[in-house]
């Protein structure tokens, strides 16, 4: 089995190697179940030749679409937060000014055309954009796609998304900058069932199986996408031994040529990118 992340605590995400005692990886969410699907993207970016975390929530309510937008040091505190309520999506474009630390960041977004799938994270037609001294310090979405390419300085670090559902969990991953979006199937029937197995499908295609997984409850393996490997790691766990409302924990993890364990903050690589679904059974 190959090394499990050593590092990858930030934002309530706990991730234990356990290699060296011969045990099996695992994976610990200690995030309460949310009331809603929520997306979380994580960014990396410099401000005064300083690094920042940039962090992106989009969520969904009775109201409509709405997200924050949360600038942080690489010591995760948090020095400021942006909010763009339901109430504001009136507009559906607009922008914002906030100060920190003597530094004045400029948010603009436009989701004048925004199309949505089953995820509170506009899919198209949209985009966000934070504005630094004139200069662009992160800049997403697809309406602008080809600026975002000529003037990239971030970097993509990480996407959590919740997911719900009871045998079926669905969701878009994109592995690559400005690369396909794939339909993401995690499958997984644990209720009344013998010898409960796992299926992960991209695009429809079976990439991943694990049969008699009462004995194979977390582990990892090895995919390719679009010729890119990428690591998957599982935690069914609380699927089968927990509460029944307890989710499963998933991460779709890019691979380098020459990969390293640790990734926290330090070993991030642009060719590393990290994808973690919690899947949440329906009451």
């Amino acid at each position: 089995m190959n090394n499990f992340p050593s590092c990858f605590s930030e934002h309530g995400v706990q991730i234990i190697d356990s290699s060296c005692s011969n045990a099996s990886s695992t994976i610990t969410s200690i995030i309460p179940k949310p009331s809603q699907n929520i997306v979380t993207c994580i960014y990396h970016c410099k401000l005064l030749n300083k690094s920042h975390l940039i962090i992106i929530n989009w969520s969904k309510n009775l109201v409509g679409h709405c997200f924050t937008v949360e600038i942080e040091d690489p010591s995760h505190e948090s020095l400021s937060k942006i909010h763009v309520k339901p109430s504001m999506f009136s507009k559906r474009k607009g922008s914002k000014s906030v100060t920190f630390n003597l530094i004045t960041v400029d948010l603009n977004w436009d989701l004048t055309d925004a199309k949505f799938g089953s995820s509170p994270e506009p899919i198209a037609g949209f985009f966000v954009c934070l504005v630094f001294d004139g200069e662009m310090v992160l800049l997403i979405g697809d309406t602008t796609k080809e600026m975002a390419e000529n003037n990239k300085c971030w970097l993509r670090l990480m996407k959590r998304e919740h997911v719900f559902g009871s045998k079926v969990y669905v969701t878009k991953a994109q592995f690559e900058d400005h690369g396909r979006v794939h339909d993401l199937k995690i499958e997984c029937d644990t209720i009344g069932v013998d010898d409960p197995w796992l299926m992960v499908r991209l695009d429809g295609k079976i990439v991943m199986q694990v049969k008699h997984l009462v004995w194979k409850f977390r582990g990892n393996s090895r995919i390719l996408v679009d010729g890119l490997p990428v690591e998957v790691y599982w935690d069914v766990h609380n699927w089968l031994f927990g509460s029944t409302t307890g989710s499963a924990v998933f991460m779709f993890r890019t691979c380098s040529v020459v990969d390293r364990s640790n990734v926290a903050w330090a070993g991030l690589r642009s060719s590393s990118f990290c994808l973690m679904v919690y899947a949440w059974k329906n009451e």
